[in-house]
Order: structure tokens, then sequence, then C-alpha cells
């Protein structure tokens, strides 16, 4: 039982001035300049499965041989607060990564949320997103799950099993019913498809496999993959190292980010 009272009024009780950590406000805190190189895009991320969308995407248009499809990669570092500089909050107000600019467009195009950017570099370049509407529709019906469903797999599960200092039952097994309920779908919709959306590769398969692929994989949370019995999810495991297989997927998890100092 926990001793905690509702207050009327809730107030924060952490106020600081560093550069980085959670605040109940938004905005920048400090001057920046990020870097510009000469690509068409300016990537500005980290290596979380948000990140990895956007890199993964790239490396498989290139896969394929797509002309303009070249992008500069910048490490934002969300541990030392680099999201809150005014540079990378005048491209994402809500100081998130991943952030790109298409700087081949005249005014440039500043595009945030991993979704929306697998949605404007597929739909600008005609990859991994189908014209058809049945299949198109599909696709992005499965992208928006994993926008919305991805907080309680992060926020959620991932947080009280592995960030939070100490261990809560209530909120653990809250998540990690949630989290198994979304994993026991994906399982079940890959018994009769390829891929997430139907039978082929999409926006889709990169979206939910950088999450639930790289959880499944035991890339996220030390421990959860047991944790979560993620072996008895047998469509989803094949599905998962299929795709982990892929030569562009690799590119993208292993992808070199430049500084922004």
């Amino acid at each position: 039982m926990t001793d905690y009272q509702l207050p009327k009024i809730w107030q924060w009780d952490d106020e600081n001035t560093n550069r980085g950590g959670n605040r109940p406000t938004a905005g920048s805190r400090f001057d920046q300049t990020l870097p510009i190189g000469t690509a068409p895009f300016q990537v500005y991320s980290l290596g979380t499965p948000n990140g990895v969308k956007v890199t993964i995407l790239f490396e498989e248009l290139k896969e394929l041989g797509v002309t303009g499809a070249d992008y500069d990669l910048y490490k934002i570092n969300i541990g030392e607060g680099d999201q809150f500089g005014s540079d990378f909050v005048s491209i994402n107000p809500n100081s998130k990564i991943p952030a790109m600019v298409d700087q081949s467009q005249t005014p440039r195009v500043d595009v945030f949320e991993s979704g929306s950017i697998l949605v404007y570099l597929a739909e600008k370049f005609g990859k991994f997103l189908p014209s058809n509407i049945h299949e198109k529709t599909e696709t992005l019906n499965w992208l928006f799950w994993q926008v919305g469903a991805g907080p309680f797999v992060g926020g959620g599960f991932g947080h009280f099993f592995h960030y939070a200092p100490e261990k809560l039952k209530y909120p653990i097994d809250r998540y990690t019913m949630e989290t198994k309920r979304q994993l026991d779908l994906l399982d079940k919709v890959l018994a009769d498809r390829s891929y997430i959306a139907g039978e082929n590769y999409t926006i889709a398969d990169i979206a939910i496999w950088s999450w639930y692929g790289q959880l499944v994989l035991g890339n996220l949370y030390e421990g959860s993959a047991e944790f979560l019995d993620v072996s008895s999810y047998t469509n989803l495991i094949e599905w998962t190292n299929r795709i982990a297989e892929r030569p562009a997927v690799k590119r993208g998890l292993a992808v070199d980010y430049l500084s922004i100092d």
C-alpha cells in the first residue's frame, strides 16, 4: 500500500536548470546551432527503436539503388539534453527524436515523428508504401497501430520493468499484460501472411520490427525476452529473424552518427 495522497493541484517538485531531464514545460532551453551537411536529407536522431526506423528505411532505399536518398546523420544525445536546443526545437517543437530536414525542397521541409518521416520518405520515393488503396490502407493501419501501441511497451513496460528505481507489481503486471497482448496480436496476424500488412515488405514492418522485433530479440531491456516468454510467439519470431537478416536492416542498426559539436 502507498501513503501517497492526491493533491488538488499537482506541483512538480524537481525543478532544475539542467539542459536535460524531463520538465512539465515545452520549448528550447539553450541556444544551439546544428550542423548542416550537403546530403539532401539531414537527420538528427539516436539509435533508439524510434530512431532506427528512419535509418533502416534510408538504407532500404539505398539497397534498391534509389537516387536522391543520401542523408547526413547527426547524433542527438537525449541524455545530455541535445533535443532541447533551439535549432532542434525549431524542427521538432516536441523535442523528441528523430527529426529530419529535406533540404532538396525550396523552402526546406521539416519533418518530425518517426511515423511521419516514414510516410514522407515512402511517398517521396514511391517505395515500401503500396499505391493500391487496399494495401496502402492496411499498411497505414499497422503503421499507426505501432505509433499508438509503442508507448505501452516503451514508456509502460520498459520503464517499469527496466528503468524505474524500484520494482512495483501493479504497473509491471499492467504493462506486461498489455505488451503480451500486443505480441499475441502480431503473432496471430503473421500466421497467414508473410509481412505485417500482407505479402509485401512495407514501412509497417520497419516501424513494428524496430520495437517488437528488437524486443523479441532481447535487444531492448535485459531479461525481458525471457520474462515475456517470447519463444511462444513462433510466427512473430520467424518474421523477426527474417527481417533481422536483411542487409539494409543490419546497416540501419550499425550506421555511424556524426557529432553535433
